[in-house]
């Protein structure tokens, strides 16, 4: 059945993103590669969600065209989430010590305060002087919710096409494979 090449190449396809998505998230839980800022609750919320570790796990590998249909609709929805969560964690910038107007503060320094402001990852020279502690936190955060967001939206392309493509065998049947127009690699999208 089509429908079956398509999950296999999906859940094959899925499988190293959903690795590289749980590693990312989990080193954001860890800033300067040291336990103590998420034990002592200066972490983002955004990398404290786990999105990449649970949402980003979804494979689709089921035989039925109905159970496909249904778990390509719970993955994408999961690599849709994490996308939009890391998408969050990028724009409002990393938790940080800094010096406020009060002294040094945890605070999130560089998230606009109101809509229309710039944002800080189009201007680096803010990046430097931004955080006192930890050590290069911004830059740790810019690449690893960037990697979380391509890599979770690359995900959530898969699985939406892995949906159409339950949806078109639910329609045609087991006959839609063997049509003469679809394509050769039995794999409608993937």
């Amino acid at each position: 059945m089509c429908v079956a090449s398509c999950s296999r190449c999906v859940g094959v396809s899925l499988v190293p993103m959903a690795f590289v998505c749980m590693l990312a998230n989990g080193l954001l839980l860890l800033p300067d590669l040291q336990a103590r800022y998420l034990l002592d609750g200066h972490v983002t919320r955004e990398a404290r969600w786990g999105t990449g570790l649970w949402a980003s796990g979804f494979l689709v590998r089921q035989q039925c065209c109905v159970c496909v249909l249904g778990c390509s609709c719970v993955a994408l929805a999961a690599a849709a989430f994490c996308c939009l969560v890391s998408a969050t964690g990028l724009v409002q910038g990393p938790l940080c010590l800094h010096n406020s107007t009060h002294g040094l503060a945890w605070e999130m320094p560089l998230k606009p305060q109101k809509s229309g402001d710039p944002i800080y990852l189009f201007d680096r020279t803010l990046w430097p002087s931004a955080c006192e502690e930890p050590r290069n936190v911004v830059q740790w955060n810019v690449v690893l919710f960037s990697v979380l967001m391509a890599t979770s939206g690359l995900q959530a392309i898969l699985c939406a096409a892995h949906a159409i493509n339950a949806i078109l065998g639910i329609i045609f049947g087991p006959r839609f494979c063997k049509n003469k127009t679809y394509l050769q690699t039995q794999c409608l999208f993937a």
